[in-house]
């Protein structure tokens, strides 16, 4: 599961530590005989720009990408997966979106610290529909492929979509986590194109200028932000019984204690 995760940075840090840490790992399977092996991937590995409407797994990996995040998972995701075609070991790769849940350090805390900050713009209209993954779910997914995982299963070797079986409106979703926080909804927005194009142009500025930090716009985050992107559980439901066991409202009630601390903190 380890990864570092991103949408800025030199492509050494993360090929050295998506890609290769992943060669690693397959190579320290081989070596000491583990048979099977479960790799969280993530549905960047084939975001190719365009929405993605309950896209399904016959999605195929993208020619370019624009930022190394992807990139350096798809290359890992994809050694994990001849690793289990090539008969080396038992393998398949799951693809959770955007996890979210309590004791989230990635997300939901940089979400909040932005609307605190008065930070945070909506990119585009705000009737995009996103897939989210709440985390009990995503990591039931993975108990239940490991499970599933046998020789001669049909999982061996394949890549899966999953997250919770129903999108949600992305900023919809966004103020309702705001408002358990106690903080305003979103009020001001931004042009997808404009939001697009300021990107493109503080990548090349920060790039000129050699600085790590991360610019508050990026190409890539303004299609996130203003795209549609959710896909269909229905593969892993058929091939290893997908079942989420947390419903979304559930989800939110156990993280709003989080939110309000975080809100207040």
């Amino acid at each position: 599961m380890a990864a570092v995760s991103g949408i800025w940075g030199d492509w050494s840090y993360y090929h050295s530590i998506n890609t290769l840490g992943t060669l690693n790992v397959l190579a320290g399977c081989r070596a000491h005989h583990v048979r099977r092996l479960v790799y969280t991937s993530s549905p960047s590995v084939v975001y190719d720009g365009r929405d993605h409407i309950q896209a399904d797994e016959s999605l195929p990996y993208p020619t370019r990408f624009l930022c190394h995040y992807p990139h350096s998972k798809a290359l890992a995701e994809q050694a994990v997966r001849k690793a289990g075609s090539d008969g080396s070991l038992l393998s398949v790769s799951l693809r959770p979106h955007l996890i979210w849940g309590p004791r989230d350090n990635h997300l939901i805390p940089r979400l909040i610290a932005r609307a605190r900050a008065g930070r945070l713009v909506r990119v585009g209209p705000g009737t995009n529909r996103i897939s989210i993954s709440y985390v009990d779910n995503a990591a039931a997914a993975h108990l239940q492929a490991a499970d599933a995982l046998t020789p001669g299963s049909r999982l061996n070797g394949q890549a899966y979509f999953i997250n919770d079986p129903e999108p949600v409106a992305m900023w919809a979703w966004i103020d309702e986590l705001l408002r358990r926080a106690g903080l305003p909804p979103v009020r001001r927005a931004i042009p997808a194109g404009l939001a697009y194009a300021a990107g493109s142009t503080l990548e090349r500025v920060y790039g000129l200028l050699g600085r790590s930090a991360e610019p508050p716009m990026t190409r890539f985050l303004a299609q996130q932000l203003a795209g549609s992107h959710h896909y269909s559980i229905e593969r892993a439901r058929r091939d290893f019984g997908y079942a989420p066991p947390v419903d979304h409202v559930t989800g939110m009630d156990r993280l709003t204690p989080d939110l309000i601390r975080l809100a207040s903190s």
